[in-house]
């Protein structure tokens, strides 16, 4: 018990910071934060070292997340969470299929690398993982995935007001 208090004072800020990047919603986060920590519990006999306990926490985080996407929605499509992605709330992440075709439309006009990293941080990944299976840094992971993310949204934005 106390190699999980450990991990839970070590890893606290860092899961609950990925859990506000994917619901925006700080009291969904407290709760799937504590739900995150519980199911850690039960499988750490099952953590095989392969990755950091920090990824395999984010994983854990991820999967509580899509569980509780998918109770609100039983059928999740990638539009769904490429809405996630560009949306500032949860309540208007799950857009209409046109919108979710026009973001999948803006996306094909970035290069490859650029297409990666987004399609990657849709699918939850983090920095560290993106910048590992890409060979690039975290700090340029992460700056592309910002301008992009704000490329698309002004985009979206201008066409909605249009």
């Amino acid at each position: 018990m106390e190699e999980i208090e450990k991990l839970y004072r070590l890893y606290k800020q860092d899961v609950y910071a990925y859990l506000i990047s994917l619901t925006h919603n700080p009291i969904l986060s407290e709760d799937l934060l504590s739900e995150t920590f519980i199911a850690a519990i039960s499988a750490l006999r099952n953590f095989k070292g392969k990755s950091s306990i920090k990824t395999w926490l984010f994983s854990i985080a991820r999967n509580l997340w899509i569980s509780r996407l998918r109770k609100e929605k039983p059928t999740l499509e990638y539009n769904d969470f490429l809405g996630l992605y560009i949306s500032d709330s949860m309540a208007e992440g799950l857009i209409n299929k046109e919108i979710a075709k026009r973001i999948q439309d803006l996306l094909s006009e970035k290069d490859n690398r650029t297409q990666k990293i987004v399609n990657m941080r849709i699918e939850g990944f983090s920095y560290r993982e993106i910048s590992d299976s890409l060979n690039i840094s975290e700090s340029t992971a992460r700056v592309i995935d910002f301008r992009t993310k704000k490329w698309i949204k002004n985009i979206i934005e201008k066409e909605e007001q249009n």
